[in-house]
């Protein structure tokens, strides 16, 4: 069952003083722009109702400004009542958040037992058998000894 949503909740949360309304959103600022997007920029400080971002150079302050309706509406989404109403924009050198850490590898796909292929049998579709076999060598893949899942 979905809950309504309650767009007072943050500010209710976070909105109580100013380093928490900040706290909460330099972490929507990720959401709403993307982790590429946000290592490349700083939010520096929200007074007001404005939030005042870091970027690098003015073809970044640029780019920004005109996206700045679509940024204000994701952390609507995000924050509710304790979003910014507006963006601002300093130039200067911005502290690069690190890389995300890389994504965990692949499970490596074992071929299937004979048992498996003999029940695969019975699925008359070729392509489906095939799509199934495949799917079950990775899930069986994910608990070989030295994959992650083990």
């Amino acid at each position: 069952m979905d809950r309504p949503r309650d767009p007072d909740l943050a500010a209710r949360l976070f909105g109580s003083s100013p380093e928490r309304r900040l706290a909460l959103v330099r972490c929507a600022w990720v959401a709403a722009v993307g982790p590429e997007l946000a290592r490349r920029t700083e939010v520096v400080a929200l007074d007001r109702g404005l939030l005042r971002v870091r970027v690098p150079d003015s073809a970044w302050q640029r780019t920004l400004f005109r996206m700045r309706g679509d940024i204000l509406a994701r952390l609507r989404a995000i924050a509710g009542a304790a979003s910014p109403h507006a963006l601002g924009f300093v130039q200067g050198e911005v502290k690069e958040l690190p890389a995300p850490p890389p994504s965990p590898p692949a499970p490596v796909a074992l071929e299937p037992s004979a048992a498996l292929v003999a029940a695969a049998a019975g699925i008359e579709d070729e392509a489906l058998r095939a799509a199934f076999l495949a799917a079950a060598a990775r899930y069986l893949g994910r608990f070989s000894p030295g994959s992650s899942g083990s």
